[in-house]
């Protein structure tokens, strides 16, 4: 009896289980699916990120070029003279492009906060022309605000070709700087502005032996201020930008003169990727200025200097030196193995009349290129190099010509997320 009363039960709570389940099944409507607990969306977790990769070049340069920049097309470092750096035809080797950078990311309250370091082997300044650690970017950010090295606002990263060469087109804005800098706005439309880490170099000029110019100190007393606007679209974008930075230099000896003075250098930078189809990409850029050389990629000096001598105690002055740059380059994918990348680029200084006959004036940049992915992570590839330096007064210009081929080994891992 008990067994019976016991299936009775459960036949009968069965059967209002596969009623109610109907009716919802109605309620909800013909292929609906069953109702479900909404599951909680999950938190961002931090990420750790370990890249970069090796790189060999090696080549032939039909020309000549100063030693420390040999395998290079920095056409700033073309000869001056005849001759300047020995007889042409050098064989070139360097791993000097190798890179290695980490970066993380961290959800706060704040916002997003990130890390970027980042160095390769390729020595400049006093460590020019050696395969040595080079500081590229050391950057923090955290939401809107963001302090460290890493690229000038004056600068747009996404106008550098696709080149196997190292320096790159010589009429680019191209600087990487210490500053502390502000992005209220993302997305379609990108605002940015910063104050950025002063700095210039003078030209001596045809009175570099004079004692009294070898007695001038630079000096820097307010940042020099950058703002950049980005918009972009599926197309590619546009990008503009602007400095403006105050230079002083002062003439620390005592005697009858004072060459003491200031200047103000200001430029604008107008650039663009534009991708007609799904296997171009094409680089453009247009900058102009004066005293803004210390933000181009291949520029020797800022100020220069101009005769005064109705005044007998400042008988020279400095001047900002005007540049006007651009650069057009294109990438071309040709399959998924094969790309290239062919353009042109130039500089122009407008030299100050006392500047030295022999200093750089005009600069040419061009090159064409075949790169080949074997597999992911490894390139292989060639090109071909060709420079120009023209000086200011004495009518000499020099060329340079390279053949390269690099081997390529990318590497990354990240860990998180």
């Amino acid at each position: 009896m008990r067994v019976a009363n016991w299936c009775y039960r459960s036949a009968c709570l069965l059967v209002c289980l596969l009623a109610g389940g109907a009716t919802a099944a109605r309620a909800q409507g013909p292929g609906a699916k069953p109702e479900t607990a909404a599951q909680p969306a999950a938190e961002p977790k931090p990420t750790f990120e370990i890249y970069g990769f090796a790189m060999m070049d090696i080549g032939h340069d039909f020309k000549q070029i100063d030693p420390d920049w040999f395998d290079t097309m920095r056409v700033s470092r073309l000869p001056s003279s005849p001759d300047q750096f020995g007889e042409d035809h050098r064989l070139f080797a360097s791993v000097r492009q190798t890179r290695f950078g980490t970066r993380t990311s961290t959800p706060t309250a704040l916002g997003e906060f990130k890390t970027l370091f980042e160095f390769n082997l390729f020595g400049s300044g006093v460590d020019a022309g050696q395969t040595t650690f080079r500081l590229r970017h050391a950057w923090g950010e955290l939401g809107q605000i963001g302090a460290g090295q890493t690229w000038s606002l004056f600068t747009d990263v996404d106008t550098f070709p696709k080149t196997l060469e190292f320096f790159g087109p010589t009429g680019l804005a191209w600087f990487r700087n210490i500053q502390v800098r502000w992005t209220p706005m993302t997305g379609t439309h990108t605002v940015m502005v910063a104050v950025e880490r002063p700095g210039a170099s003078g030209d001596d000029g045809i009175y570099a032996d004079r004692v009294e110019l070898q007695n001038i100190e630079p000096r820097f007393p307010v940042p020099d201020f950058t703002a950049a606007y980005k918009y972009s679209q599926s197309w590619g974008h546009i990008r503009a930008a602007g400095v403006f930075r105050r230079i002083y230099w002062d003439d620390v000896l005592n005697d009858v003169f004072d060459l003491s003075g200031d200047a103000t250098g200001w430029g604008l930078n107008f650039s663009s990727n534009l991708k007609p189809t799904a296997r171009d990409v094409i680089r453009l850029q247009f900058v102009f200025g004066e005293g803004i050389q210390n933000y181009m990629n291949d520029s020797p000096l800022d100020i220069g200097i101009v005769n005064n001598f109705s005044n007998p105690t400042t008988p020279i002055l400095g001047k900002p030196i005007p540049v006007v740059g651009l650069s057009a380059f294109i990438d071309h994918t040709w399959n998924e193995k094969f790309s290239s990348t062919v353009g042109y680029s130039r500089q122009d200084n407008d030299n100050t009349e006392a500047q030295a006959p022999n200093a750089f004036r005009d600069g040419q940049y061009a090159l064409g290129n075949v790169q080949y992915t074997p597999v992911p992570n490894v390139m292989v590839g060639g090109e071909l190099q060709w420079g120009r330096r023209q000086n200011f007064s004495d009518g000499f210009t020099s060329d340079g010509l390279k053949v390269q081929f690099s081997f390529k080994y990318n590497f990354g891992w990240k860990f998180g997320g």
